[in-house]
This record gives C-alpha cells, sequence and structure tokens, in this order.
C-alpha cells in the first residue's frame, strides 16, 4: 500500500486530485488533508491528475522501500478576460488627459520601428488673386490660375479643404478621448462632433491645440465649452 501527501507550489493541501495507477487502472482520490493511499506493485507508474494543475507522474518501490510519497502540484496559469479600471478625474489636466485618451496603437507601432512621419498634405493648391495678377503686370499670363479664379474652381478647392480639415480636427479629438468624457458632461453620444465642431467656434484656441496636439490643451478649452454647449442643448430642448 503506497500513501503519500499532494500539495501545491504554496505548500497547501490538494484535495480532489485524482491517484490512477496504470498498471492496474485503479483509482483513488486525495482527501481535504491531501493524503491519499493505493495499492501498487514494485515500478508501478502512479499517475496525479486534477484540472487547473500539471498532470504529475511516479514510479514506485523502485529500490524495494515502501516511502511516503510528497507531490508537488503546479497549477496551469490561465488568462482571464480583460479588466477596465474607471478612474475618477482630478482636475489636473496633464493627468486627466492620460485618463480620458484612447491609445493609438498605430502611432506606437510608427514610434517603435521610426517610421517617418508625412510632412504636410498633398493638395493641389489653389489659385490666389495676387498670384495670377502680379504675373500679367509683368507681361506673364498663368492660364489655369485665370481659369481657376474664373470658373470657381479655386474657390470650391478652399471650401472643400476647409470642410476636410474640420472633419480632421474633429476625428483627431474623437479617436483620443473617450465618448465617456462627453457623456458624463450631458453631451449626448450622437452629438459629441457637433459639440467639438461648436468648442472650435466658441474657442478658437481649441483648434489651436489640436493643430499642435496638444491634448491637455484641448481638454482645458473644452472644459470652457462644455457648459455653453449643455445649457444650449437645454433651451433648444424646452
Amino acid at each position: 500500500m503506497i500513501t503519500g501527501k499532494i500539495v501545491d507550489d504554496s505548500n497547501e493541501d490538494v484535495s480532489g486530485v485524482t491517484i490512477i495507477n496504470m498498471s492496474t487502472d485503479k483509482k483513488v482520490y486525495s482527501n481535504s488533508l491531501g493524503m491519499f493511499s493505493i495499492e501498487a506493485s514494485s515500478n508501478d507508474e502512479l499517475r496525479f491528475v486534477k484540472e487547473g494543475f500539471r498532470r504529475q507522474s511516479k514510479r514506485v518501490l523502485t529500490d524495494g522501500v515502501n516511502f511516503q510519497l510528497l507531490i508537488r502540484f503546479f497549477q496551469i496559469p490561465k488568462e482571464i478576460e480583460e479588466v477596465k479600471i474607471v478612474k475618477r478625474l482630478t482636475g489636473d489636466l496633464e493627468q486627466d488627459s492620460r485618463i480620458v485618451a484612447k491609445v493609438d496603437k498605430g502611432e506606437i507601432v510608427r514610434d517603435a520601428v521610426g517610421l517617418p512621419q508625412p510632412v504636410g498634405k498633398m493638395r493641389e493648391k489653389p489659385a490666389e488673386v495676387k498670384q495670377v495678377l502680379l504675373p500679367i503686370l509683368l507681361g506673364n499670363l498663368n492660364v489655369q490660375g485665370a481659369y481657376d479664379l474664373i470658373s470657381g474652381k479655386a474657390r470650391k478647392q478652399k471650401r472643400l479643404y476647409r470642410y476636410d480639415d474640420l472633419q480632421e480636427h474633429i476625428a483627431w479629438i474623437r479617436d483620443r478621448v473617450e465618448n465617456d468624457y462627453f457623456t458624463k458632461a450631458g453631451i449626448p453620444e450622437d452629438r459629441i462632433s457637433e459639440f467639438i465642431e461648436f468648442s472650435f467656434v466658441a474657442k478658437p484656441q481649441v483648434r489651436t491645440y489640436v493643430k499642435a496636439k496638444n491634448l491637455s490643451g484641448v481638454l482645458l478649452r473644452l472644459e470652457e465649452t462644455i457648459p455653453l454647449y449643455v445649457e444650449r442643448l437645454k433651451k433648444n430642448g424646452k
């Protein structure tokens, strides 16, 4: 009769372990103290199995002496679901900007591999009145520039570029600040972009900070425009 004790890597008793004699297929279980006893012959293999632990094996009576066995079990590491910790705003804008900011994984990868950032936008430059009239005074005619001014193409280009820049700057904030930051302040989720555009008009410095990629500065100015916009929503709601 082979006896033994089963503990984990912290020396705590492990109960409910299945002990199998692989030669006879006899099975027993460890008790609440981790103790067990099982019949075995010389050189029989005992296998120890429990869910959540690495399986162990032991051959017994190899030298004819029946010592009590000590079996140490090690737990199998388990993956757990991501735990999201919600932090409260402190009033320190530098700290709060890190709390509400989203992680830009693309930017992290670019920084890690050292990819160069694009400089400016690849756009066709709209014709300017001065750039067209000045050459005419010197005896040169910029045909394409004159056509763009007369046809209204230059004006349409400027209007389109302004719209594109506006959407890009709104997206820059949306990509970096969680929606909860706005909704907890009383701004409906479907009106966050509208609020940001309102802030650009009410406090032009907001957009200045966006262009400088200064999130703390953006939050500073948004804190000033949030009450104005929420009050406006209440009045429109009435």
